[in-house]
């Protein structure tokens, strides 16, 4: 392996030379408003960071490469509020399928998409699998909070609102953790804020209701909930599982 674990501080030579038997994380995120008091980058941020501490630590026993952050996603649901940039549904399938399969062009075999905005995990799953079915290659696709559910819910991260919610506490917390001079003060406040079912991310079914971000301006919960020490926590959870995910996903 390159000393250099970043796809794209590598040569060409240095690329072949890897590409057969190295596992290339790929983090992608959004630019999109994230409430009145975190940055539009909260997704691309977070996940990017995340994907990097993970591949280094998965890096101790697997040859790994990270991509750069793809820092655009699938947020049409956000433009209302302005500050941000999205990709329409069929063209952010298009563009992660061709970029991936570049990287399948190119050489590399195995290939993980660590995602950090919500509105992208269906379409990373399509193409997860599409690109499997058409190359010789193993393909993951995965948001950090699903990956990292129990140790989250471990953490009682479900309780302060909403997880991973959207510019809630959980989200708050991270971004203290991680860029507090991005967070703007004083942070909202909501009574009466409801946790999320620690069973399960997921629901027995979807429901979407136009107009909803608006009726609640942007974010979910009660941002001032959010804590430091709490993202501090929860970061490291996120790390440890995904580059147990990561590890595990090499060897399969």
């Amino acid at each position: 392996m390159p000393s250099r674990p970043l796809l794209q501080e590598i040569t060409r030579a240095e690329s072949r030379q890897i590409a057969a038997e190295t596992l290339v994380i790929w983090p992608v995120g959004a630019l999109e408003q994230h409430g009145p008091h975190l940055p539009v980058g909260t997704d691309y941020l977070t996940v990017e960071a995340l994907a990097r501490q993970a591949a280094e630590k998965a890096g101790v026993k697997i040859p790994v490469l990270v991509a750069p952050t793809l820092p655009f996603g699938s947020s049409q649901h956000h433009l209302p509020f302005g500050g941000t940039m999205s990709l329409s549904t069929e063209t952010y399938y298009r563009t992660v399928y061709e970029l991936a399969e570049s990287l399948i062009t190119s050489g590399y075999r195995k290939i993980f998409i660590v995602n950090g905005h919500g509105g992208n995990n269906e379409l990373l799953q399509l193409v997860a699998r599409d690109l499997a079915l058409k190359h010789p290659v193993s393909m993951a696709a995965a948001s950090y909070w699903t990956v990292a559910w129990d140790a989250l819910v471990a953490l009682d991260a479900h309780k302060p609102g909403r997880l991973p919610g959207h510019a809630g506490a959980f989200e708050t917390s991270l971004i203290m953790a991680l860029r507090p001079e991005l967070i703007q003060h004083p942070l909202p406040h909501r009574d009466n804020v409801i946790g999320s079912d620690p069973r399960s991310f997921y629901k027995p079914y979807r429901a979407e209701h136009h107009g909803s971000w608006q009726a609640i301006d942007g974010y979910s919960d009660s941002p001032d909930r959010g804590d430091p020490e709490r993202g501090r926590a929860y970061l490291a959870a996120i790390v440890d599982t995904l580059s147990a995910a990561m590890i595990e996903f090499y060897g399969n």
